[in-house]
């Protein structure tokens, strides 16, 4: 599945942003490490769209994946849009992501990936 193979490259990319202390670099690509598992998620189970806009993904992984199918742990439902928030703060803000924040979101995307590489490889 192409966007897992995505997400585990982007966390690859996170962890070495990581060891570098390049904390930005790393919440950004942690991010999009879990927006692209979430993607294949998806994918996988049926759900597709022609462009998977960060809102959609957001709204349709929590609702069918979580919520209805209940496919993945309850606990997971914030991930994407906290995650997009330190992202934003990464990208766009005037600050920088502390090295607590990248290492939380390092946490999440390991966690989001090894739970949609189970999911996927039943």
């Amino acid at each position: 599945m192409e966007y897992l193979i995505k997400a585990k490259e982007n966390l690859r990319i996170a962890l070495l942003s990581f060891e570098q202390e390049c904390y930005n670099a790393c919440a950004n690509r942690a991010y999009f490490a879990v927006f692209q598992a979430a993607v294949a998620a998806l994918l996988h189970n049926g759900i597709t769209r022609g462009r998977y806009d960060h809102k959609w993904v957001q709204s349709e992984f929590n609702e069918k994946m979580i919520k209805r199918r209940k496919v993945y742990p309850g606990r997971i439902k914030p991930y994407l849009m906290e995650m997009q928030t330190i992202r934003n703060i990464a990208d766009y803000e005037h600050h920088t992501v502390s090295k607590k924040d990248a290492a939380d979101q390092l946490l999440k995307a390991q966690e989001m990936i090894g739970l949609t590489e189970k999911e996927i490889e039943q």
